[in-house]
């Protein structure tokens, strides 16, 4: 019998569990939404402050890559394990100790001492992070089943990506009035309110494993993580190739021994087998290119406001709106079309939206763009993140026992870390290599390329910041540096643009031939339903 066949006849023979909520479901969900809020909010909020960091430090650009860095580090690191000691210990109470751990992380990098500091403190913020932050997906997955629960994913999925995108609108309001210490306060009240309402309103100790955890699985799977996170950060970076192929070297190896546990281990930490289950590594696939496309767009996007358009930090911030309210906006829609027509048509219409931003980001965006060109663009990405985030998160917990929520929700994160990790500092690579290609063109199609000498050529070709800064030592070439600058930056952020459409496309192609179709998903969910009840039934 084939699996579609067998899948088919399991959905017609199981029952699907009927639909459940808790007790003061809203109250729940808004607690939960909260929590993650904090996270999202952490997350984001660094960026913006480099600038003033490093004047205030005198710090690299190694160094403000760590801090930008750190806080998503410490967080893809720890997920899985922590998640597992959470599905095992309770999640209620990792939840509680992420936001109690999160009150000094965040005071600490606000009045650090030194840069080395402040990277230790934003490393620390994402430790609490990762108690916090998938807890809330694993609860989710918990406490609510059926239809109650796809809308639930859905609006923790769209509150926090919108939450996430404020960041950089909070963080350059404060930066207007007060120093950069100040944006790692921000979220103290909010890691406060959300402390009281998780403690007051969120059950604990349901559908949880008496199972042990694997620890050394744990340690392995955040040198996995960890060492991978920082060789993609490092891989851009000039005279970082020996530490990145190093860091890659330990992830790979520490990679080969965490799949040899995990296939040995009688309790793994990440179980193979349901990881391996179509729908869940499919969903883990799109999630990576869906949540990397936001962060990849935001960081691109946000420089191109600044260099090109002359957009100060805060209006810069305030562009980005329009993402935020329409992931918010069609959060519902998105969560009757999981129901409706599946999570395979639902990804492949955020996938539409998203083809669109990247596609008008090539075509439109320009020197003189006007604000509704900025504005459609970030409408696209908000609409493509807002469709395709509910079944890229909904489709990993509804594939895997509820026991192992943990496991799905520190997925789900991955997905987010991961993918912006890989797409930032894809596009960045190809931003530098375009920005430096175009401008060395320049200067040689120049007639005045004789009195332009070798060192400052590098000067000019190395970023948009190193170009101003020429353009202010040499006052009488300012008008000629900065046109060919920002030429230059619109050159490498369409080879930035156009490696996103690629990814969109490959992710798209990826979703519409592996992804099940509406009843095919539904005889499949079903059939791992009865397994994990026949697993668990079995002495």
């Amino acid at each position: 019998m084939t699996w579609m066949a067998d899948a088919a006849h399991v959905s017609r023979t199981v029952k699907p569990a009927p639909s459940a909520a808790p007790a003061r479901a809203g109250l729940v969900l808004m607690s939960l939404i909260a929590v993650a809020a904090v996270a999202n909010l952490n997350l984001s909020v660094a960026n913006v402050a480099l600038p003033s960091i490093g004047r205030t430090f005198d710090s690299s650009q190694t160094t403000l890559d760590l801090i930008a860095v750190g806080y998503s580090l410490g967080l893809a690191a720890s997920v899985l394990y922590l998640g597992a000691l959470g599905d095992r210990y309770g999640r209620k109470l990792m939840l509680l100790a992420g936001m109690v751990l999160s009150v000094p992380a965040c005071l600490l990098a606000a009045y650090a001492p030194s840069d080395g500091v402040l990277f230790a403190a934003r490393v620390l913020g994402g430790l609490s992070a990762g108690m916090a932050y998938p807890t809330t997906l694993a609860l989710i997955t918990a406490l609510w089943s059926g239809p109650g629960r796809t809308r639930a994913i859905a609006l923790w999925s769209a509150v926090g990506g919108g939450i996430a995108a404020l960041g950089p609108l909070v963080a350059g309001a404060l930066l207007q009035s007060f120093w950069w210490g100040s944006v790692f306060l921000v979220t103290l009240p909010l890691a406060a309110f959300a402390l009281v309402l998780a403690f007051l309103l969120v059950p604990g100790h349901v559908h949880e494993t008496t199972d042990p955890v694997d620890n050394g699985g744990g340690v392995l799977s955040v040198i996995v993580v960890g060492t991978l996170i920082l060789a993609i950060n490092f891989a851009p970076v000039p005279g970082k190739g020996a530490l990145a192929l190093g860091l890659a070297a330990v992830a790979l190896a520490a990679l080969a021994g965490f799949v040899l546990r995990q296939r040995r281990a009688r309790n793994p930490l990440y179980d193979l087998h349901v990881a391996g289950r179509r729908i869940f590594w499919v969903a883990a696939c799109a999630g990576v290119i869906v949540f990397g496309s936001l962060m990849g767009s935001a960081f691109i996007s946000q420089q191109y406001l600044q260099n090109v358009l002359g957009y100060s930090t805060l209006e810069a911030g305030t562009a980005f709106l329009p993402a935020v309210v329409i992931m918010v906006l069609v959060a519902p829609s998105s969560a009757r079309l999981v129901e409706t027509r599946g999570a395979r048509f639902t990804l492949l219409t955020g996938y539409v939206f998203l083809l669109l931003a990247f596609a008008w980001m090539l075509l439109l965006w320009g020197q003189g763009s006007a604000y509704w060109q900025i504005g459609m663009a970030y409408a696209f990405v908000g609409a493509g993140v807002g469709f395709a985030g509910t079944p890229a998160s909904h489709s990993l917990t509804g594939s895997v026992p509820v026991q192992r929520a943990g496991m799905a929700s520190g997925t789900a994160d991955l997905q987010r870390d991961l993918g912006g990790a890989i797409l930032q500092s894809v596009f960045g690579a190809l931003l530098t290599a375009g920005y430096a290609s175009a401008f060395s063109a320049a200067i040689a199609a120049s007639p005045d390329r004789q009195q332009v000498s070798t060192s400052m050529q590098n000067m000019l070709t190395r970023s948009f910041s190193s170009a101003a800064d020429a353009a202010q030592t040499y006052p009488q070439y300012s008008a000629q540096i900065t046109a060919a600058a920002r030429s230059s930056f619109l050159s490498g952020a369409d080879w930035a643009y156009a490696a996103g459409i690629t990814a969109i496309v490959a992710g798209a192609a990826i979703v519409y031939f592996l992804f099940p179709r509406k009843e095919d998903e539904d005889g499949l969910l079903a059939a791992y339903h009865a397994e994990d009840a026949r697993a668990r039934s079995d002495p």
